[in-house]
Order: structure tokens, then sequence, then C-alpha cells
């Protein structure tokens, strides 16, 4: 197809309005940017309770120049560094993964700590900030430096970001209403137009559907749902808050705690601590997956709602003048945080194959090894030694052939980019860097055979065990000048204040 001059997003919220961001960003197109509209409706409310990002969103703000401080103070965000899993290998274990990536420094950084019986996360910057709980940033001579050199993620009430982009994003129009009808034109298998419930019809070049799990646009040209039933074993969420203890400092990371029958999210924002029980309905009800809760907390907890978890994915997420993204596309646990981000990196996609003629068939094969990438990434966090309740045997009995597989071979050696595919257009995606931290948190890297692949060469080995002793010793005394987080996010609020 040309480049479309008119685009509609209907649905707003996180999704529809990064589409709104960056499909009218007049730096990703040679010509004019397009015109956009978003159709939203002030009545569709959103349940959200926490939302969890990669370093990518923080390269989409400032790609787009906009002010870190005002996001955060905007929308109630804490910094996140990287996810705790607790009790995922077995009761009373917890490890962090981390997301920056020290072996951008130190190449074979990880490989020597495996090597050396050390966790891969003690090498990195983001491990010492977690664990003094520390902001990114120092005062130094009246300045704010940077810890170093990686982008941090973020916590945020989800609503609030919307709200925010929708109020960053001045080159959009909007138009408050429901889509009623979607008009098809049955020669093109193409959307003609929409009638929204005003009684206003619109016509447009591309269609963006962001309306969850609706699927008002796309659903209307035969886009099928492929299931992760057979993959990912929890099917319900029951999302809750609770609030922060007084003067607490704030966690830099997210936690995904396992449970008896599932898991549940903490993720911090400024006002409260968004949570949810991600669980199987095949081995606990809702009522007892509230107690389970419940008794783990020690208090009682006020669910916002019980929602089925359909995981799995459109067969294909652009069909004709129509691309459907976020949870109208896909859903998955949330277990990496990789909704937002698949969201910003479909999206850099979609603006470099719109005026592409083979644009629509290669969005639509990298959206989906992206998405199966996702769901095989997160099915290796329940490769665990639990055993102790009906729902971990019956996942231990059921991993899928290839996750054991490359377990397997990762048991002799450590993953590299070579066991990764390169992913379209060199973009940010699920590699060694992020499986790394996993898998030697679940016990799963072969501290022999690293040792064996580092004795074939000892100069190697003298290099980087000076580097990790140099890099830990570093990242400690950075971490030590940093700002404590919950300081540094109200200094940010007393700023906007002054």
């Amino acid at each position: 197809m040309t480049a479309p001059r008119d685009i509609v997003v209907v649905g707003g919220g996180t999704a529809g309005w990064l589409a709104a961001l960056i499909l009218g960003d007049p730096k990703a197109r040679k010509g004019p940017p397009p015109n956009v509209t978003v159709v939203e409706s002030s009545k569709i409310g959103t349940i959200g309770v926490g939302e969890g990002t990669t370093a990518v969103f923080r390269q989409m703000l400032q790609h787009f120049g906009f002010s870190e401080a005002d996001f955060v103070r905007g929308t109630g965000a804490t910094i996140k560094y990287g996810i705790r899993h607790r009790d995922w290998r077995r009761l009373g274990h917890f490890y962090d993964g981390p997301i920056d990536d020290p072996s951008m420094l130190a190449p074979g950084i990880d490989l020597y700590s495996v090597a050396s019986g050390r966790p891969v996360s003690q090498a990195h910057l983001f491990q010492a900030l977690i664990d003094k709980r520390r902001a990114p940033f120092a005062v130094k001579e009246g300045r704010t430096v940077p810890a170093g050199p990686f982008h941090h993620a973020y916590h945020f009430d989800q609503s609030k970001a919307g709200k925010w982009l929708r109020r960053n994003t001045q080159a959009a129009s909007v138009i408050d209403a429901i889509v009623r009808k979607v008009v098809r034109d049955a020669e093109t298998d193409t959307i003609k137009s929409i009638v929204l419930d005003n009684g206003q019809s619109i016509t447009a070049d591309l269609f963006i559907d962001c309306t969850g799990f609706q699927r008002v646009l796309i659903g209307e040209l035969g886009a099928r749902w492929l299931s992760y039933s057979d993959v990912l074993p929890v099917n319900r969420a029951m999302p809750f808050w609770i609030e922060h203890s007084a003067g607490a400092e704030f966690d830099p990371f997210t936690m995904a705690w396992a449970q008896g029958n599932g898991w549940m999210w903490q993720i911090p924002t400024v006002d409260r601590i968004g949570c949810g029980y991600v669980y199987s309905d095949a081995h606990t009800t809702p009522e007892a997956a509230q107690a389970e809760i419940e008794k783990v907390l020690g208090h009682r907890i006020e669910p916002r709602a019980d929602i089925p978890i359909n995981a799995g994915r459109l067969d294909r997420q652009w069909i004709g003048n129509c691309v459907a993204l976020g949870l109208s596309s896909s859903f998955l646990e949330p277990l990496e945080a990789t909704s937002i981000h698949g969201t910003i990196v479909q999206l850099m996609m979609l603006t470099r194959l719109l005026d592409d003629h083979r644009g629509r068939a290669e969005f639509n094969t990298a959206a989906a090894r992206q998405v199966d990438d996702f769901r095989d990434f997160i099915r290796l966090h329940y490769v665990s030694e639990r055993r102790d309740t009906a729902f971990w045997r019956d996942v231990a009995d059921s991993h899928p052939s290839n996750i054991l597989a490359r377990i397997d071979v990762w048991r002799g050696q450590m993953p590299t980019r070579a066991d990764f595919p390169p992913f379209p257009g060199d973009l940010p995606h699920v590699q060694e860097q992020l499986h790394i931290p996993v898998l030697d948190g679940l016990g799963l890297l072969d501290r022999a055979a690293a040792k064996a692949t580092l004795g074939q060469n000892p100069q190697r080995r003298a290099q980087l065990r000076k580097a990790h002793l140099q890099m830990t010793k570093d990242h400690a005394r950075a971490a030590g000048r940093c700002l404590p987080h919950r300081a540094w996010l109200q200094s940010l609020h007393q700023d906007k204040a002054a």
C-alpha cells in the first residue's frame, strides 16, 4: 500500500495513544505526516492496576523529546530496573532479572559469573541499584548525573499513562464516540468506513484497532484467534490494589511472586501498589484464590475483577487496511512486561513498512514471531524445582518439547546471540541478555560447562575476572552515590509545585 494520508485509531488507552504518537511522528516519514484521528469514548473505563514497561519506553520518550520528570509526575511512575522472581525455583528462593546489559561493557561477563559460581546479576549496575533501592541519578557538584549508560524502565498507573500520552500527542484530533458499525468493501476486503454512535461516518486509508478484547474492527475482517492455552498454564487474573506502608521506600523492581496455583504481580506506583493473582482455574476457584492471597499478604484484599485470560494472538494482525495492536492483537500473562514493549516495537516496524508493497506480509510474520517468542520466554520461567502443589506438578509434566530442547542445549553452553535469529530491523527483542538471568536464577546453567569453556582460554578468564571485580566495585560505588528512590521521586513533585 502507499503511505496513508489519513489514519484513524479506534480505542484510546496506552496502546491507542502510542499508535497516534508514533504513526504521526514527522521524523518517521519522508513526506508530510499523516492526519491522525483517535476515536475513544469517555464512557469506557479501564481496570488498570499498575503497568510495567521495558527500557524501550524510555527510549521512545527521549526520541520525542519528552521530559522524563514530567512523565513521572504525570503518571505516578516509579523506576523499574528489573523483575524479582520469588519462590519460582523453590519456596524461599528468589532471583532478580535486571534489565541492563553489562556484556555491552565486558563481553563474556555472564560466562565468567556462572563459571565462578556467582549470580549473573552481580555484575549488573541495576542489581546494585535494586539492592540499595536507589534512583538512577546522583547529584554531583549541583548537577544531576546518571548512574550509568543504561536505560531504565517504569511502573505507572496505566490510565494515567494513557491520559498523559493524550495530552502530549498534540498532532492528533479526538472524537469522543463509540463505533456502532463497520462498513466493509466486499471487493477489496477492506474497511470503507466506520459509523459512530453520534451518527458520524469516518473514512480513512488506515484503521488501527486498539479496542482491546472486543476487536471491533479486525474481528470484522476474519482474523482468527490462535490460543496459547496448551503452553501457558494460567487462565485467570484477579487484580487489586494494596497501600504502601507509611514512609516505606519504593521498590525499584516488579515483584513476580509464585504461589500455589500461579503467581502474583506487585507493581509499585507513587500512590499505591498494583497487584494481581494470575492463576489456573483448573486448580483452584476464585474464592479459594482470593483466600490464598489474603493468607500470604496477611490482610483482606478487594479484587477489582476476576478476568479470564485467553492467552494467544491473531493469525494476522494486519488485514487489508486495518492493523490490530495491543490487546486487540494478543494477550499474555504480564510476567515480563511484554504488552507495551510489543506495541512500541510493532509500531516501529509499521512506520517502516507502510509504504512497502510487501509490508503487510512482513509485518504479520514478524509480529507473529514476536508474540510466539514472548510466549516461550514466559513458559521458560515455569521450569521449576517446585512439586509442592498439583499446579506445579502438572506444570512440570507438561513442558513443551521445544522449551526442553533449548534448555538441554544451554545446560552445556551459555546462550549467545547466535542462538536467537535476528529480529527484523534489528529491533529490541527477547534474546540472550534476558534469558541468561532467568536460566541462572532457575539453576538451569551448568557451572562445570562454563568453567570448562573458560578453561580453554586462561588469558580471557583472567581478563573477565578482573573486569567482574572492577564492575562490581564500580556499580556498588555508583549506587551508593545515587539518591534514594522515594526521595528522588518526591523531589520531582516538589520541583513542579515550586
